[in-house]
């Protein structure tokens, strides 16, 4: 037995509830239709002539029904006489590679048979002017030579800073477009800067290169499109602000505002930009964001396999596994934090044999008073917040709340014979 196992041997791990989690449920109706539809009341598809090139972008994130949505907008564009064609537009993901960027679209279901178009991966930009602060303003070469451009995205708050533009339109214009010279442009002044970065970098491509029309996306908590909207190249500018608020109405999250312990099923560059989103555990990696529960110590027992490797969020966190460990990419995961300019998101934390040990670890450590009455949550990751479970210690508190609601237990969490959970 090392010295570790003796340390963590006696740790007790509390019994669970398992609670379903209730939030605001508005759900798109037909969503291909509601694409079409969008694409042919903003005007755009009368503006195309036929045999125009189009280039239609693609992120790196898991959004639901992002393939029917794109092969809506594929379509539209074919019924025009347009000659659509996808091409991925994350920025320095994907291990900053085109093979890397293409293959984290195709495990998203993005393929030139899910959506009947070409993809075309590069990393190749071309400059297309200067923002203020002087650099300069890159564009994905295949985009850059298209006729025309149509901005696919979800719009929701960022993980890493605040501003009126976050995640969505105006930043797959400013940096998913741009590769990772555009990543690396906007973000080399930091994560201070990208309030004013984002919209001002993507004002520069909006004045040169020809955007159709934006598609913005709206989640519920449940990870179920709830709003389609799209809008004409100047809309965006006053219509993105409006749409980040409501998603902030929609958003999900941990109705516990102080826990001892949060235990994360998984990470992965899947789920969000740093593995996980730190809006909901209230963990960031940069002094710009804010917001979120207090929570004194957080473990994560695997990486996502869609993630390839890439561990971006671990050095946030304060436990892992050895699997976890295992499966961390080097190349998949240092690119994207060299190019974000924060190095602390890829960071190696405690690494502890099995799920048990990272547990135990957690609850040593958290400070608790009274080990048995620990207040740890469990959740499967932070797009999967539906049904959780929470330790037995917060009972009074989820039956009290009108947002929860007790599904079953108490039970002890259930390990293998290698200490795992199962």
């Amino acid at each position: 037995m090392s010295a570790v196992d003796s340390l963590l041997e006696t740790i007790p791990i509390p019994e669970v509830i398992r609670v379903k989690q209730s939030f605001e449920r508005p759900v798109a109706g037909d969503i291909p239709e509601e694409t079409a539809r969008g694409m042919e009341m903003c005007g755009a598809l009368r503006e195309v002539r036929p045999g125009w090139k189009v280039a239609v972008t693609a992120g790196s994130r898991g959004i639901s029904n992002i393939p029917a949505i794109l092969r809506s907008v594929v379509q539209k564009l074919r019924g025009a006489g347009c000659e659509p064609f996808i091409f991925p537009a994350m920025g320095s993901h994907g291990g900053a590679t085109a093979e890397g960027q293409k293959r984290m679209l195709e495990d998203m279901g993005i393929t030139e048979e899910s959506v009947g178009a070409p993809v075309f991966s590069s990393m190749e930009t071309v400059t297309v002017g200067h923002a203020p602060n002087g650099r300069n303003v890159y564009m994905d070469r295949f985009a850059s030579e298209a006729d025309a451009v149509v901005i696919v995205n979800r719009i929701k708050p960022h993980v890493a800073f605040r501003g009126a533009f976050e995640s969505g339109l105006m930043k797959m214009i400013a940096i998913g477009m741009g590769k990772q010279q555009g990543a690396d442009s906007a973000h080399r002044a930091g994560f201070g800067q990208m309030a004013e970065n984002v919209p001002a970098y993507a004002k520069v491509v909006m004045a040169e290169k020809n955007i159709l029309c934006a598609i913005g996306i709206l989640e519920n908590a449940y990870h179920q499109t709830a709003e389609i909207h799209v809008m004409r190249a100047p809309e965006i500018e006053f219509r993105e602000p409006e749409l980040l608020k409501r998603a902030w109405e929609l958003y999900p999250k941990i109705f516990f505002d102080k826990l001892d312990v949060l235990i994360l099923d998984e990470i992965g560059k899947d789920i969000s930009g740093t593995g996980f989103d730190t809006n909901i555990v209230g963990r960031y990696h940069t002094p710009y964001a804010f917001g979120g529960p207090d929570i004194k110590r957080i473990g994560v027992l695997d990486i996502t396999d869609k993630s390839h490797g890439n561990g971006n969020g671990l050095g946030i966190l304060d436990f892992t596994t050895r699997r976890a460990f295992d499966k961390f990419d080097f190349d998949q995961s240092y690119p994207n934090s060299l190019t974000s300019t924060v190095p602390l998101s890829v960071k190696i934390p405690m690494v502890l044999k099995n799920d048990r040990q990272c547990i135990q670890a957690a609850v040593k450590t958290c400070g608790a008073k009274d080990r048995n009455a620990v207040s740890l949550v469990r959740i499967k990751n932070t797009v999967s917040l539906d049904e959780i479970e929470v330790s037995k210690s917060l009972e009074n508190h989820v039956r009290e709340h009108p947002r929860l609601e007790v599904i079953s237990g108490p039970y002890g969490l259930p390990f293998d014979d290698a200490g795992n959970l199962f």
